[in-house]
């Protein structure tokens, strides 16, 4: 973690979740509510008349992004958005096309930055991928504070693996239980999770949700909801996982916080 730390820019091979991305319809409130949670600081950087592209930035670092949105995705929910890194935009677009995605924005360029597309899997959830010019993706990730984790909810996990799976060569691992949970491994590193959406969890739509990691679950909670946010699930543990919390920000977008549990180093012999 120390060397992963200390570099200024983060690989990300095809298949690795590689970038966060917040559309909100409040720019100004948006900002002020995670960098009093997070401590980020925006950098705006203008990418048009009257619009703004805001880095998140941590330590200096990117750690997401944010922008408002115009009245083209006024019907479009505020939003976290996650992106998938790929080899080639046109190629993943066309193939999610394939097996039975849909795909709501083609590839197209992001200036000198990257080509990019918005898809959506058989199961009606969304997510982007970025075939990285100039913008790698995140700088930092990982550590308290920034992104751990995406997570599919979806209600069709047998399709959901079918997609996934042929669409970016991921190993769906399903761990038996009460609640069955999936881990999406890319080659030998975890991408990523999937949950069924149960009975109890209300009328929660299929989507990729993100989580960020924090130093206190049940504090972060509390200062998030003082800030103006709002909870969907408490603080609450997960056996040998750790403790988190689903909340939603002042404007309305979804996010999850969680302090994992510390694993026991292994002995030295």
């Amino acid at each position: 973690m120390s060397e992963t730390g200390a570099q200024t820019q983060l690989e990300f091979v095809p298949g690795t979740f590689c970038w966060a991305e917040l559309a909100t319809t409040d720019g100004p409130g948006a900002k002020k509510f995670y960098g009093e949670l997070f401590g980020w600081k925006p950098q705006d950087i203008p990418v048009g008349p009257g619009m703004v592209y805001t880095m998140l930035q941590l330590d200096g670092k990117d750690a997401g992004a944010l922008y408002e949105k115009g009245d083209s995705m006024k019907d479009v929910p505020t939003h976290w958005a996650s992106y998938v890194s790929v080899a080639s935009a046109d190629e993943i677009a066309a193939k999610a096309k394939a097996l039975g995605g849909t795909i709501m924005k083609e590839p197209f360029d992001v200036a000198d930055a990257g080509r990019m597309a918005v898809i959506i899997d058989p199961t009606g959830a969304a997510f982007c991928i970025w075939e990285a010019g100039k913008h790698k993706g995140f700088e930092i990730k990982g550590q308290p504070n920034t992104v751990s984790w995406n997570e599919l909810l979806t209600t069709d996990s047998a399709r959901a693996i079918d997609f996934y799976t042929k669409l970016f060569g991921w190993e769906a691992n399903t761990h038996a239980g009460a609640m069955p949970y999936t881990e999406w491994m890319n080659g030998t590193e975890h991408a990523g999770g999937m949950m069924q959406i149960a009975p109890h969890m209300g009328p929660v739509p299929p989507h990729w949700g993100i989580y960020f990691a924090v130093d206190d679950c049940d504090a972060t909670f509390q200062k998030a909801t003082t800030l103006g946010a709002r909870a969907i699930v408490p603080p609450m543990d997960i056996p040998n996982v750790g403790r988190f919390s689903t909340i939603t920000d002042p404007q309305g977008a979804v996010f999850s916080i969680i302090k994992l549990t510390a694993q026991p180093e292994e002995k030295k012999t």
